[in-house]
């Protein structure tokens, strides 16, 4: 049978999502998870792999395996063999052709930034830290341009293998909560860095350095030096995969 596991992780202490040679990374433990309760050996497909650093609360994995155990039952057992921060939060049969990659799905991350003049010690493994203060309002200025399908090379790192680097974005908000700003962003999918790239660009438009409707032209110029710093990995989460008339 074909299992789908809902997977959520701190992402401090691993290097991504995607298997590498000098690293641990999710897929890693789960795979060597699996292996200690099947038996077998078994390699995970992930919905998105997201980079060293960021953080999930709801991942997609699929893989195969030839358990009896019910897939309902296999989170439970999994995260008896997980370390604390990764945890399984559901498992479920799904059909035999269905591919995480290859669907349909409206994918949610959100950027935190702690917005203050000194670093909150308790917040420091999910919140990027950024004392100077911020314009939330010229940041939602600055995101509702980036808002339908375009060509977002200049968000992408150079380093991509994308084949192409048009994406759309479904909605972009931009909230203060206290000494919080969150940046929460929905999308058919992400070019690599995309997210924390957009993140680096709004803090621009929040601190002056650029106004909000000067994000057109840096679209425009499909250039990555024309957009903002890579905000660091640490402020980001993805909240969840929502896949589209798949079963």
């Amino acid at each position: 049978m074909r299992v789908q596991l809902t997977v959520a992780y701190d992402g401090t202490n691993y290097h991504g999502w995607q298997l590498q040679p000098n690293g641990i990374t999710i897929e890693s433990v789960l795979n060597q998870a699996l292996f200690d309760l099947l038996g077998e050996t078994i390699t995970v497909t992930g919905a998105s792999r997201t980079d060293a650093g960021v953080h999930s609360l709801g991942n997609l994995a699929v893989f195969d395996t030839n358990t009896r155990i019910p897939a309902e039952k296999l989170s439970y057992a999994l995260n008896q063999r997980l370390p604390e921060d990764v945890v399984v939060q559901e498992s479920k049969e799904v059909p035999q052709d269905f591919h995480p990659r290859r669907c349909a799905s409206r994918k949610t991350y959100e950027y935190r930034i702690l917005n203050r003049k000194f670093p909150d010690p308790t917040r420091r493994r999910n919140t990027y830290f950024y004392h100077y203060g911020l314009d939330v309002q010229k940041m939602k200025e600055a995101a509702q341009y980036l808002v339908g399908e375009h060509d977002f090379k200049s968000f992408c790192s150079i380093h991509t293998s994308a084949e192409t680097t048009v994406r759309t974005i479904y909605g972009i908000e931009v909230k203060q909560e206290g000494d919080l700003i969150l940046i929460r962003v929905t999308g058919s999918g992400f070019l690599y860095h995309m997210v924390r790239i957009i993140a680096g660009t709004l803090i621009l438009a929040g601190n002056g350095q650029i106004a909000p409707e000067h994000v057109q032209e840096i679209l425009k110029k499909k250039d990555r030096s024309a957009a903002g710093p890579t905000a660091p990995a640490l402020g980001l989460t993805m909240i969840g995969i929502e896949m589209e008339d798949v079963f």
